[in-house]
Order: C-alpha cells, then structure tokens, then sequence
C-alpha cells in the first residue's frame, strides 16, 4: 500500500482528503476506544477500499479524539479526582484516596511512556514493519485469546474503590503492549484489568481513567512531530476533520462498550478480535491482502 512521508513522519492522511479522512475518523473513534485495536483497522479497511495508509502519524494525533471522549464520558470521575486530590494535597491529607488514585496513576503512566520513546523510531517510522498485516492479525488472536481466558477465569468482583498501587501498576504496564499494532490499549488494560478481578464495567471505567495521561502524551507527541515536519495548512485542516470527527464516534463508542460490558461479557470483542486475525492472517497467507 502506498505511503506518503513528510521529512520521515508518515503523512499518507493527507492525500485522502477531507471526506476519506472524516470516513476514516469514524472508524478511528470507534475502533479506538473498543478493545478490537484501531490500527488494526486503519490498515485493513484502507486496503479493502483501495486508499492510501493514513499512515502511523494519523493515529498517533488521534489520540486526541479519544482524550476528548474519555474526558467528556467521565466528566463527574476526571472532575472529581482533580477536585478531591488538589484539596487534599493542599491540606497534606496523603491518605486521601483520590491523592492516592491520581498519584497512582501518574507513576502507572511511567513505564509506557519510556517504551514509547524507545520505540518512537521504529512504530512511528514510514512504512514501519510493525504495521504489516500478519504482525497485526497475529496480536489481534494472541489478544483475542487472552481475553477469552480472562473471561473464563476472572471472578469480576471488585471495584475502582478496591483498587491498590499494584493494581494501577500491573494495567499501567499492559499498556506497553499497546505499542504493537493490533493488541489496542483498551485491549490490554481491560483484560489486565479483568484479571485482577474488577467488574466488568468498572475494569472500563479504570483502563480509561489510568489511560488517560498516556493518551495525551502520544496525541500530542505526534502534533509536535508533525509541526516539526512542517506540515502545512492544507494537511491541518484535514487532520481536524478527522480529529472533530473521531471524538464524535468515540464519545459513542465509550457509549456503546460500557453498555455490553454492563449487561452481557467481553465474549463479542473476543469473538471480533479472533476473526479479524485470522482473516487478515489468512487474506496475507493467500494474497489477497498485501502485508
């Protein structure tokens, strides 16, 4: 598939135009919040429809869209933490728990973070070889695997009120995996977070919360590379189509995965995931998909 780069940042986005990019936007916000991994889509259904990659750089800025969404869905929860934890730092109140929480949080953020910065050439490089289809279908099966073994064996008992540092530690560290195309961090803290044994709704509920500095240190991150390379006015105003219409549809998507995970399982993610690895696996294997 053809990239675009601009001083090494992949900017295949610009090329689409406003009405693939607002398109793509779409599936981007809904993808991307959903435990089904949205690079895995920004790669897939481009191919299928004979586009160009966006490229690595569109969904790294993405990341706004979905700090956007996860803000405006748990308002009351991100409100309150500031709220609460400024006051009772002020007072030296440590104990607090949503000091606790918030610090907790922060330090979940670190390892990440680093791995982000280690890695920032290879994922972030045009044509990276971690966006080929076969790297993406096999993370979309190991995960789809991992998740359905969570489900078979988590007791979906606790709740955020329960949480402790090694908790936030553990589903901090799960977020590395995010890094590989195709495992999603909604994927990897929700199943970390279900296999500490959280509700189902509240293991959503603190993957977003505990994601939340992370995802806007990787969107902005990718603005400022993408200011560094110069882009120009024309490619700005179609990455906010897209950014505007993202934050739309993952608004919607939090929505929507909040809702089955309060009344049914995973077991719909897990099922997706599965099948979309092995298609794209078997669309590599018989070349009808091109890596």
């Amino acid at each position: 598939m053809a990239t675009a780069c601009t001083q090494g940042v992949d900017t295949g986005f610009v090329a689409l135009g406003y009405a693939k990019v607002a398109f793509l936007g779409v599936i981007q916000g809904i993808t991307e919040l959903m435990p089904i991994s949205s690079t895995a889509h920004m790669r897939v259904v481009p191919a299928l429809l004979g586009w160009r990659d966006p490229g690595s750089a569109f969904s790294a800025a993405m990341q706004l869209a979905a700090l956007a969404a996860v803000i405006s869905y748990f308002w009351h929860d991100v409100t309150r933490l500031a709220r609460e934890s400024v006051t009772a730092a002020a007072e030296r109140q440590w104990d607090d728990q949503s000091l606790r929480l918030v610090v907790w949080i922060g330090f979940a953020t670190v390892p990440a973070a680093l791995a982000g910065l280690a890695l920032s050439p290879i994922l972030n490089q045009c044509s990276s070889p971690l966006r080929g289809l076969s790297v993406i279908g096999w993370a979309c099966v190991v995960m789809a695997i991992l998740l359905a073994l969570t489900e078979f064996t988590a007791r979906h008992r606790r709740s955020l009120d329960d949480a402790s540092f090694l908790d936030a530690m553990i589903i901090g560290v799960a977020q590395i995996g995010a890094l590989i195309p195709g495992v999603s961090r909604s994927g990897s803290t929700l199943t970390a977070a279900l296999a500490l044994g959280f509700k189902r709704a509240e293991a959503a509920r603190f993957s977003f919360l505990l994601g939340l500095p992370l995802i806007a240190l990787a969107g902005l991150k990718e603005v400022w590379e993408l200011h560094k390379a110069h882009l120009d006015a024309h490619g700005w105003s179609i990455l906010a189509v897209g950014l505007v219409v993202a934050s739309v549809s993952a608004f919607a998507a939090i929505w929507g995965l909040m809702r089955v995970l309060e009344r049914f399982s995973a077991w719909p993610f897990v099922v997706y995931r599965a099948l979309l690895g092995v298609g794209l696996l078997a669309g590599v294997a018989t070349g009808l998909l091109s890596n």
